[in-house]
């Protein structure tokens, strides 16, 4: 049995993932990519998904956004709804930066003075407030970044999907990155589910980690981060840590003849 699942828990729990497979293809040429996947995301909690590259983090993602199908099992999101960002900010470039955060507001059909308002707010929370009628592509990296999750935010969902958002920035604006996106779960009540290859940075952000093993994905280790906030990515306390889950990353990839070097896969 696959598809969508009621979550038992509403209250205290946002995403539930029940036994989750994914094939890719068919016959000789199908790939398991997900192997029986199964853990629980609390509401407000922010969960790091690190893992070799081809471990199926993305497609877990796809999943549970509803973009597609597990093969079997069942994955259940309290309210239905997520929202995905992705790596590439993805931005209209015939619009201005308040027009693509407005876009989904739009698709929602919310009226135009609460979308003017509503844009206004989201755009201050990224503090890009200052940039509204500028184009894309008058914009740094980070700074599109930042549009793509204010446009995220505009959804209006209480999930928020991040598949490596900040892996193509330089090292200074990704600690800011890390900073604003902090600030603004703290500020929102959001759930995040964070897939990266940085090791670090999963520690940095995370109140929770997931090791997912080289193809087939499986669960192989989690981690609670019980480190205080506000956090350092070049603490003793995140490098410690990720030093023992990259411990554990290596000897699994080391054990997949799938998996690429291990010094790739936490770069």
């Amino acid at each position: 049995m696959s598809g969508r699942l009621v979550v038992e828990d509403p209250q205290s729990v946002a995403i539930a993932v029940r036994g989750v497979s994914k094939v890719h293809g068919h016959g000789p040429a199908a790939v398991l990519a997900l192997d029986r996947i199964d853990f629980e995301v609390q509401r407000g909690e922010f969960v790091c998904i690190v893992g070799a590259s081809g471990c199926g983090k993305s497609s877990l993602l796809h999943l549970i956004a509803g973009l597609d199908q597990p093969t079997s099992g069942q994955i259940g999101v309290t309210g239905g709804a997520t929202s995905l960002m992705f790596q590439d900010p993805a931005l209209f470039p015939w619009l201005s930066v308040e027009e693509n955060v407005a876009f989904p507001l739009e698709l929602r059909g919310v009226a135009k003075a609460e979308r003017k308002s509503k844009v206004a707010e989201l755009l201050a929370l990224v503090h890009l407030e200052a940039f509204a009628r500028r184009q894309p592509h008058e914009l740094s990296g980070g700074m599109r970044q930042r549009v793509a999750l204010a446009r995220a935010l505009a959804n209006a969902s209480h999930v928020l999907l991040m598949d490596e958002p900040f892996a193509a920035l330089d090292a200074m604006m990704r600690d800011k990155l890390h900073e604003d996106l902090e600030r603004i779960v703290a500020a929102t009540g959001l759930t995040v589910l964070f897939v990266t290859h940085n090791v670090r940075e999963a520690v940095r952000l995370g109140d929770r980690v997931l090791l997912f093993s080289s193809r087939p994905g499986r669960l192989a280790a989690q981690w609670d981060v019980a480190i205080p906030h506000p956090r350092r990515i070049e603490s003793r306390e995140v490098s410690e840590l990720a030093a023992l889950v990259t411990d554990r990353l290596r000897s699994s990839s080391a054990s997949s003849p799938h998996a690429p070097a291990p010094e790739a896969a936490v770069s």
